[in-house]
C-alpha cells in the first residue's frame, strides 16, 4: 500500500471516538464538511466504508473496526510519547486530575499535597465531576489521575488502572445526643444520608434492614457537604466516613454512633501511559495508612472532649 494520510486517519479516529461528526468537528476546530470529505478520501484510500449510517446515528462497518483499533493505538502511543517528553522538560509540569463530586475535599487536598512538590516544579489542575464523566475524560486523555471513591466502572477498561489508597467505617453525627444508644437513636431522629446512587447509601439501606432498623429519613443527598449543612441546621443525624469525624467534632457535633460493617474505599485510577508522570510515580510509592488510621494528639483531645459533653 502506499503513503497514508495520517490526518484522514487522526479524523476517522476522532470521529469513532467522539461519536459523531458534529463532535469531532467542535473538538477540531473544523467544518463538518471538511471532515467527511477527508474520510471521504481514506475511504478510497483502504477501497471501502469505514462508516454506515442506522437511524440518525453513524456506526463503524467491520472495516472501520478493524482500521480503529490499529488507529487507537497509533494515537494513544503518540499521546503517550508526548507526554513523557514534557515530563523530562525544565519547565512545570502539568498534572490535571479529576476528583469525583462525592469526594470529600479534604481529603482530596490531602493525598495531593503528598505528592505534589513544594519546588513550584508541578503546575496542579483540578476538575470536579461524576465518576462516569471523569472516567470518559480520562480516556480521552483530557486527564492525568482520577479520585474517586468508586473504582467499579473503571475495571470495564483494561486500559485503566487503580490503586485502593485506603478505606475507612461510617460515623452517625448530630447536634445534639440523642436520648437512647446507637444503634436505637437512628429510628428515634430524622436522617440525613447519601443518595442511592452512592455506594454509602446503598451501604447504609441494605445495613439498616439487616439491623432491622426503621428509620425515617428526612432527605437523601449526592452532595455530602449539602447534607452536613442541613446536620449543622439541627435537621437530623447525618452520616459520614470515618476518616472525618474529627474535622465534623472540632465544628460542635457529637458523635452519636459508629461502624465498621459499612466501608467507605478510596481509589485513584490513571491510564496505563500515566505511570511514568512524576506525581502518579510518588502517589504509587507513598503509603497512605497513616492519613486513614492515623490521629494526632490534637485531634484525639478534640474527640474526647466532645464525648464527655455527651
Amino acid at each position: 500500500m502506499q503513503h497514508l494520510n495520517y490526518n484522514h486517519l487522526y479524523y476517522f479516529w476522532m470521529v469513532k471516538k467522539k461519536g459523531s461528526v458534529a463532535k469531532a468537528a467542535d473538538a477540531l476546530c473544523l467544518a463538518p464538511q471538511t471532515i467527511t470529505g477527508q474520510i471521504r478520501a481514506l475511504e478510497e484510500r483502504l477501497n471501502g466504508s469505514l462508516f454506515k449510517r442506522v437511524g440518525r446515528s453513524l456506526e463503524s462497518t467491520e472495516l472501520g473496526e478493524i482500521v480503529f483499533r490499529y488507529a487507537d493505538k497509533m494515537f494513544s502511543l503518540s499521546y503517550e510519547m508526548i507526554d513523557l517528553l514534557s515530563y523530562q522538560k525544565d519547565e512545570n509540569i502539568l498534572f490535571e486530575v479529576g476528583i469525583a463530586d462525592a469526594l470529600s475535599k479534604a481529603l482530596a487536598s490531602r493525598v495531593l499535597l503528598t505528592v505534589i512538590p513544594s519546588d513550584g516544579s508541578m503546575h496542579l489542575s483540578c476538575y470536579e465531576s461524576t465518576h462516569e464523566s471523569l472516567i470518559a475524560r480520562l480516556r480521552e486523555h483530557k486527564l492525568d489521575m482520577i479520585l474517586s471513591d468508586c473504582a467499579g466502572v473503571s475495571l470495564q477498561y483494561p486500559e485503566i488502572l487503580s490503586k485502593k489508597l485506603g478505606e475507612c467505617g461510617i460515623s452517625f453525627f448530630a447536634a445534639s445526643k440523642p436520648s437512647l444508644d446507637f444503634p436505637a437513636c437512628l429510628e428515634q431522629e430524622k436522617l440525613l444520608i447519601p443518595g442511592k446512587r452512592t455506594s454509602l447509601g446503598q451501604q447504609l439501606h441494605r445495613w439498616f434492614a439487616e439491623k432491622n432498623l426503621n428509620v425515617s429519613i428526612l432527605g437523601e443527598f449526592d452532595d455530602s457537604a449539602m447534607m452536613k449543612a442541613f446536620g449543622f441546621f439541627k435537621r437530623g443525624i447525618f452520616v459520614a466516613p470515618s476518616i472525618y469525624r474529627h474535622d465534623i467534632l472540632s465544628q460542635g457535633m457529637v458523635l452519636v454512633g459508629e461502624t465498621t460493617d459499612i466501608k467507605e474505599e478510596y481509589h485513584v485510577m490513571f491510564a496505563e501511559r500515566m505511570i511514568q508522570h512524576p506525581a502518579v510515580q510518588r502517589l504509587l510509592e507513598t503509603d497512605f495508612n497513616d492519613l486513614f488510621d492515623g490521629v494526632d494528639p490534637q485531634v484525639q483531645d478534640v474527640e474526647h472532649r466532645s464525648l464527655q459533653h455527651q
